[in-house]
């Protein structure tokens, strides 16, 4: 049965995820024009979102040089319409039958690896006649996570053997600088340093195996905070692949990179039970419809782990799975302002781990909706 389509932002099922299209275009423009002030290519990640309406807005029209996260993704975007598509995370020779699919139907089709295990599988696992495998190398330059580590002989000695295989294209290094989420309260020293200290890792180890007789076509650096609000040297670089721009959220908000005008989604939710003997009422968005992520910094962020648009003294202070637990910051709370059924609308700590709790996104400009959006699942 087809999802009926609201007529406003203000009958929409509870809780539902809404997109405001105004400004998810607003931000999809702005880093395509960030993007080419800079002199780099725009990869842009879809596991913020995982639809094809809004893989359009980030590469421009164009359906070119995307990230994924997971397999599905892949082929969901393969069949509909979508090349040069990166599986931006590192590759198990378990999932080679499945890449093999893509990188024969797809002009361009990568992987990415940070191992000898895994480059070994790529280089035993034949593509069809006239196809070669294509891949990055991921680097960790600070992050913390899968990557190998910059400045390890390691790097170098996978780089080569991959450039040298003979159904491999080596395109480069990948690296994407998560440590920038760290830099909470508006730091933007901390965030700049992090940016400078990704950069010139990158750099250093392209101009190693440049030395070496290694070619780096491409040399990339993603997370929203850094491509967001670039350095001056990340303009030496080849590709930006950030993803979470597209929608933003509390924890950008919190970081410093946007302000509240720029976040493009929201959560609806409704009052379902007062408890004033525990100054408290329940909201019918637990962390199904929000997830759990930023919960440790529920305790000391002032309106917990999510931002109730025009009402600034009220805190999400705990969930269960479909139950949000609101108190005010200060005072008593005014239940005659909260009545059974009362509508709020909550920016979510993290938008792409929200969004991935909806089955649909419902699509709006102003008060009125416009569309339904169907995102991908799976793996």
């Amino acid at each position: 049965m087809a999802d009926e389509v609201p007529e406003t932002i203000y009958d929409v099922p509870t809780p539902s995820f809404l997109v405001d299209i105004d400004i998810v275009k607003r931000n999809c423009s702005r880093m395509i024009e960030q993007c080419k002030r800079y002199g780099v290519e725009l990869r842009p990640h879809m596991k913020t979102h995982k639809t094809i309406e809004g893989g359009i807005l980030m590469t421009g029209g164009t359906k070119r040089k995307i990230v994924v996260s997971t397999l599905a993704e892949a082929e969901f975007y393969a069949d509909n319409g979508f090349d040069d598509i990166l599986y931006g995370y590192p590759i198990i020779k378990e999932k080679l039958n499945r890449c093999a699919k893509l990188a024969n139907h797809l002009d361009m089709f990568h992987l990415m690896f940070d191992n000898l295990t895994a480059l070994e599988a790529i280089i035993s696992s034949p593509l069809d006649p006239g196809k070669k495998w294509s891949v990055f190398l991921e680097l960790d330059c600070g992050n913390g996570r899968s990557g190998i580590k910059w400045n390890s002989e390691e790097a170098v000695h996978l780089s080569k053997m991959a450039a040298t295989a003979e159904n491999i294209v080596f395109q480069g290094l990948y690296t994407h600088c998560g440590d920038s989420y760290t830099s909470y309260d508006r730091n933007e020293g901390l965030r700049q340093e992090i940016q400078e200290n990704t950069t010139e890792r990158l750099l250093f180890l392209k101009e190693r195996l440049r030395k070496e007789g290694i070619q780096c076509k491409s040399c990339g650096c993603g997370s929203t905070p850094s491509c967001a609000n670039p350095i001056d040297s990340m303009s030496s670089l080849t590709e930006f692949h950030p993803g979470n721009y597209i929608f933003y959220d509390f924890m950008q908000m919190t970081i410093g990179t946007v302000q509240e005008e720029d976040v493009g989604v929201k959560v609806a939710t409704r009052v379902v039970s007062h408890r004033p003997d525990m100054n408290m009422m329940i909201v019918d968005a637990g962390f199904s419809a929000i997830s759990y992520d930023g919960i440790q910094r529920m305790s000391y962020q002032p309106t917990g782990i999510s931002l109730f648009k025009g009402h600034p003294n009220l805190r999400l202070f705990g969930m269960t799975q479909e139950h949000g637990k609101v108190q005010p910051i200060e005072g008593t709370l005014d239940f005659d302002m909260y009545p059974y059924g009362k509508l709020l609308f909550l920016i979510p700590w993290h938008s792409c781990d929200t969004a991935m709790m909806h089955p649909v996104y419902y699509v709006h400009s102003g008060d009125k909706i416009l569309d339904i959006w169907r995102p991908c699942r799976g793996w």
